[in-house]
Order: structure tokens, then C-alpha cells, then sequence
């Protein structure tokens, strides 16, 4: 079975109890071989001219279908997939930067690690319905899927975490915020809008994870009480922001370079 490196990998201690990590899974590589034998065998690199082509023809090449070929159905079941494997690895290399050796427990929500207790929640991007505008299926299947991946854990209560590279369409948050949220987000500058309603709904996941709410349920809870903060945050630009929501009684962080928020 192929391997699943993940690259960039990025870890943040938000306080004495809480950790996340960042990464990338790699995509697999898809080899066109009509594309490439179609064509000369003459390449023009100086670092291959002595290279023999009778050889490389007798290699049992192993190759994935061209990511055209596939419906947008399969893209995202073998998205779905590395990452699923990809936010596992990412959290057993989490537990051992910090010398932790213990099992998820998966068999309930929120996970737990089995020894420690400690609290896991893991997060991976999508195919982007949150920006979907309506455009066609062979446009989106022409897509490269984003495999970005999160995992935070925490000894003092549930965490939640949400990594995102995608914007929120303005219609979608329309959609599913509460009136006050989209009466505060509506005067805002138009640039300073899509952070904060990105940003927004980051959080809402993550309360989503925390408080094991339905979807629709948590995308309409009122943050609004949150948005001047946000507001700074987007201004000042920080490598890590820090808000107290005092209602909920957690912690927010904003990691802007690796697009990521963590409630804790």
C-alpha cells in the first residue's frame, strides 16, 4: 500500500493543557504514460542523456487513474480517505513531540485517548462546498482537493478545531447565520467581510465539536458579540490571536498562517 507522508508539519502549545498540529497529507502521484511515451524519448535535461529507455520500459510502473478521470464522488471518498489516515498519523506525531504514548478511543464522541483521558478533536478540509457557487461538475472535478489537516488535544476539558483554505461565500452565510451576525457583517468593508465571516464560521464548527451540535444547529448560534475581536485580529494580522469568550466560558485562538482555529 502506498505510503501517506504528511508535510508542513506545524505544532502550536496553546496553553499547559492544549496542543494542536497542523500538516499536509500528499497528494499520490498520477503518472499520463500515453503523455509521456506518446512523445520523444529525447529530453533535453543535461542530467539524463545517458539515461536508458529499454530499462525504465521493463519497470512495473504503479499508478493512480488521471484525478480527471474520477467523478467528483470518488475524489472525495479518496480524499476523505487519506485524510482520515492523515489527521491519525498527525496526532500519533503530536503524541510523540510531547512523549505521550496512549490509544484513541474512537467508540464515542468527543474522543478520548485511553490512558490519559486526554480530549482529541481532529479536522480536515473539503471539497469547497462552503465557497460553491454553482459552477459545473467538470469544472469541480478538475479541482486538486486541499489536504490541509488539524488535530488538538486537551487535558482540562472538550477541544474543538477547525483548519479551513477556503473562503465563505457570502450567500452561504446569509444562509445559515443568525441576523444579528449578518446585520454586523453586512456594513463591513468588503475584503474585511470575507475574512470575518470565514473566521466565523471556523468557530461555529468548533463549537459544533465541542457541544456536539447538529449542523444547522450550531451554524445559527449568535456570535455576533464576537465579530469586534475579530475585527482587530484581522487588522493586526498576529501570528496567533487569542479571544475570551466569557459567555462559553473557552478560549478562542486564531492561527492566520495556518488557517486554523482552535476553541479550548
Amino acid at each position: 500500500m502506498p505510503t501517506l507522508p504528511l508535510t508542513h508539519i506545524q505544532y502550536t502549545q496553546l496553553d499547559p493543557m492544549t496542543w494542536c498540529a497542523t500538516a499536509q497529507v500528499s497528494e499520490p502521484l498520477y503518472v499520463n504514460t500515453k503523455a509521456i511515451w506518446g512523445k520523444s524519448t529525447r529530453l533535453s535535461a543535461p542530467h539524463v542523456l545517458n539515461t536508458d529507455f529499454h530499462k525504465i520500459s521493463r519497470i512495473n510502473w504503479y499508478y493512480h487513474p488521471l484525478q480527471s478521470q474520477l467523478s467528483v464522488k470518488e475524489v472525495a471518498h479518496n480524499q476523505r480517505q487519506r485524510q482520515r489516515k492523515g489527521v491519525r498519523l498527525l496526532l500519533k506525531a503530536l503524541l510523540n513531540k510531547l512523549e505521550i504514548t496512549d490509544i484513541l478511543n474512537e467508540s464515542s464522541f468527543p474522543y478520548r485517548l485511553i490512558e490519559s483521558q486526554h480530549y482529541v478533536c481532529f479536522s480536515h478540509t473539503d471539497m469547497g462546498h462552503r465557497s460553491d457557487s454553482g459552477k459545473d461538475s467538470e469544472h469541480n472535478n478538475s479541482r486538486m482537493p486541499s489536504n490541509h489537516i488539524a488535530v488538538a488535544i486537551s487535558r482540562r476539558h472538550t477541544v474543538g478545531i477547525d483548519i479551513e483554505t477556503n473562503e465563505v461565500a457570502w450567500h452561504v452565510a446569509q444562509r445559515f447565520y443568525h441576523p444579528h451576525e449578518t446585520a454586523a457583517l453586512q456594513v463591513l468593508p468588503t475584503s474585511e467581510r470575507s475574512a470575518i465571516t470565514k473566521l466565523l464560521w471556523q468557530i461555529k464548527e468548533s463549537f459544533i465539536k465541542v457541544y456536539q451540535y447538529k449542523l444547522a444547529q450550531g451554524l445559527g448560534v449568535d456570535y455576533s458579540y464576537l465579530i469586534p475581536s475579530l475585527i482587530n485580529i484581522v487588522n493586526e494580522n498576529a501570528s496567533l490571536s487569542v479571544i475570551s469568550d466569557n459567555k462559553a466560558s473557552y478560549r478562542i485562538v486564531v492561527l492566520p498562517s495556518q488557517q486554523t482555529v482552535i476553541v479550548f
